[in-house]
């Protein structure tokens, strides 16, 4: 199998942006209340269960003032989880169009080219997200799985301990940082 040319200027300039992203606040048009979400899913013992509290803040990713435009993304995230994979796209083309400030429209078609190996419109999508909202864990975590894709490995591990320091509770995560310290890497 032959992986997709990326550009290492475009890894590397998302890899920057990821660097950056402990110390930026989140576009205006997020929704605040998402704030305190984060602070209990930060903490180990919250008041509610961890996967709780990550609901919610996907349901609220997910979420639109403009009810078309919520039903657009139910659809093209039913699309994206059948595999109709042709009939997301469009989906999530339109809704950038039309709401370029919707970080979760842009997530969700990063997630769309990631798993066609379009790694480059992947990392563009996952720019645009975090300039957005730079406490999304997904994208965050999918920008080091392409690290992983291309063999990047300390641009992973970097960018799975940034998802890490937002949500403490992804376990896949912290095995896929396990699997790449150095004494375990030397083991394969």
């Amino acid at each position: 199998m032959t992986l997709p040319t990326t550009s290492s200027m475009s890894l590397d300039h998302v890899f920057g942006l990821v660097l950056e992203l402990p110390s930026r606040r989140p576009a205006p048009g997020v929704p605040a209340r998402l704030e305190r979400l984060f602070c209990e899913l930060s903490q180990s013992e919250g008041v509610r269960p961890p996967e709780d509290v990550e609901d919610m803040i996907w349901a609220i990713w997910a979420s639109h003032e403009d009810e078309a435009a919520e039903e657009a993304m139910g659809a093209a995230i039913e699309a994206l989880a059948s595999g109709a994979l042709k009939k997301a796209r469009p989906l999530l083309d339109d809704l950038i169009a039309r709401h370029p400030d919707w970080p979760e429209a842009w997530n969700k078609r990063a997630t769309l080219s990631f798993i066609e190996k379009r790694d480059t419109d992947s990392l563009n999508d996952i720019a645009q997200t975090l300039e957005l909202e730079p406490r999304h864990f997904g994208a965050i975590s999918g920008f080091g799985q392409i690290c992983l894709r291309h063999g990047r490995l300390n641009e992973a591990r970097a960018a799975f301990q940034i998802a890490l320091s937002i949500n403490p509770h992804l376990t896949d995560l912290r095995e896929i940082l396990d699997d790449l310290a150095p004494q375990n890497l030397m083991l394969h």
